[in-house]
């Protein structure tokens, strides 16, 4: 079935919306209780997490697919610590930007911008290397010996989402184990697929990289 552009525009918008609802967090609470000791982690799942944390910077081809089907596609990269972009292809006037803090959404046709917090979110298992990933993280049995799947999400905080990340273990990648995909789920059930492809590593990145520039005329980020 062929789309009319604004169609296809607004499909583009509502796949975004759903991954950032899945992937950014909602404001700290005030007071937070205090926290019960973690149980020891699954070898792996550690494995896993450092693996993670081995990364400096990555690009790497992305298809994103929400629960409709609908798939975008474009270039991810990530540099430690927090700061990550997803540029869309071409015809997509939308750009997701992290600089470590928040979560930023330029909608560059509307000229909107949009922040979400990423603390204490799921997007940390990607983004913060200091994160303890492994204190959220349940190890999913894959019947694979080279492909390792968990899940993170916080317990106490089911507003937060969660996600799936699965690796694949390779000599060459940081840690022998490279980041494949990712499944990212909201409290609403809306689901958002990230898949990865080419994925090149310690990749030098230009200084204004993760920087964007504001399309209501407020200068540059």
């Amino acid at each position: 079935m062929t789309h009319t552009p604004a169609r296809r525009l607004s499909a583009t918008r509502s796949i975004m919306f759903a991954a950032l609802i899945a992937l950014a967090a909602q404001p700290m609470p005030v007071a937070a209780a205090p926290e019960a000791p973690a149980p020891a982690a699954n070898p792996q799942v550690e494995q896993a997490v450092a693996a993670m944390r081995a990364i400096t910077t990555l690009q790497a081809d992305f298809v994103q697919t929400d629960r409709n089907g609908q798939r975008l596609t474009g270039v991810l990269t990530l540099q430690r610590p927090g700061k990550i972009r997803f540029q869309y292809q071409p015809g997509v006037p939308l750009l997701i930007v992290s600089d470590g803090a928040a979560l930023t959404l330029i909608d560059y046709e509307v000229r909107q911008v949009q922040r979400w917090p990423i603390r204490n979110s799921p997007l940390g298992a990607l983004l913060d290397p200091n994160k303890d990933v492994a204190r959220f993280a349940t190890l999913n049995q894959t019947g694979h010996p080279d492909v390792i799947s968990m899940d993170v999400h916080d317990p106490r905080h089911p507003e937060y989402g969660s996600i799936t990340m699965i690796l694949l273990k390779k000599p060459g990648a940081p840690g022998g184990l490279e980041l494949n995909s990712w499944v990212a789920l909201d409290s609403q059930n809306r689901r958002t697929t990230v898949r990865l492809s080419n994925q090149r590593y310690g990749v030098a990145l230009p200084a204004n990289i993760f920087r964007w520039n504001d399309p209501r005329g407020t200068g540059r980020k």
